[in-house]
């Protein structure tokens, strides 16, 4: 069993998402996934925290 399968059962959908990448060989996507995930998380946070006011000076 190789790293692409250990990955793939211990991690659930992002081990998929990673034996996707190893098996196609698309690892310049993972820059662009990561990019997606973290303006979802700062969406999340700007909408109604206190940490608000700060996303919203970063842009």
């Amino acid at each position: 069993m190789g790293f692409v399968e250990t990955a793939r059962n211990r991690f659930g959908i992002v081990g998929e998402l990673l034996s996707f990448f190893a098996k196609n060989k698309r690892w310049w996507l993972l820059p662009v996934v990561t990019m997606v995930l973290l303006m979802a998380v700062l969406i999340i946070l700007g909408q109604s925290s206190a940490i608000a006011p700060f996303i919203y000076t970063l842009f």
